[in-house]
């Protein structure tokens, strides 16, 4: 057909956008885990990039237990979160799509194993206090992730640059 590219061509010409995945865990007592990067200042969501043709479950699933050693079950999809390209990454920077997961809930007894090189340590922080350890752009998923877990409803939660 003129005017069209072929379905190779005209895939390449599409913008992209990273995925990324993580996990709300609690542990039954209104707290959610967090973890502490090491290359960061801040706490965050045990989670992290999806791999070249990985889902975002899986990756969320992958990601969990390469960071805590933890096998579990992941469950619903509590937020999706949307943000523009940081300028920082250059001209090419592209958005971030991040699904956030219900991690369920550790069990008593639960051993985690933190990924020495990237994590530097892990806590369970309550729920109404997790401004203290979190930055805004993480702190507003965290929180719509948390609300959705209890309504049963899963959320959108768009985000800007800056």
């Amino acid at each position: 057909m003129p005017g069209y590219l072929p379905p190779e061509q005209w895939h390449a010409t599409l913008p992209g956008v990273i995925a990324a995945a993580a996990a709300v865990i609690g542990d039954g007592r209104d707290r959610v885990l967090l973890v502490k990067p090491n290359y960061r200042d801040h706490w965050a969501l045990p989670g992290g990039v999806c791999e070249r043709g990985e889902s975002p479950h899986a990756a969320c699933a992958r990601e969990v237990a390469e960071e805590l050693g933890l096998d579990l079950e992941i469950g619903r999809l509590l937020a999706v979160d949307w943000s523009a390209a940081e300028p920082a990454y250059g001209p090419d920077a592209r958005p971030v799509v991040r699904f956030i997961f219900d991690g369920g809930a550790l069990p008593d007894g639960a051993s985690v194993v933190l990924q020495a090189d990237e994590l530097d340590d892990w806590r369970f922080a309550p729920v109404h206090r997790l401004a203290d350890y979190l930055p805004a752009h993480i702190l507003a998923r965290t929180v719509a992730a948390v609300r959705a877990l209890r309504s049963g409803s899963a959320c959108y939660v768009p985000q800007v640059a800056g």
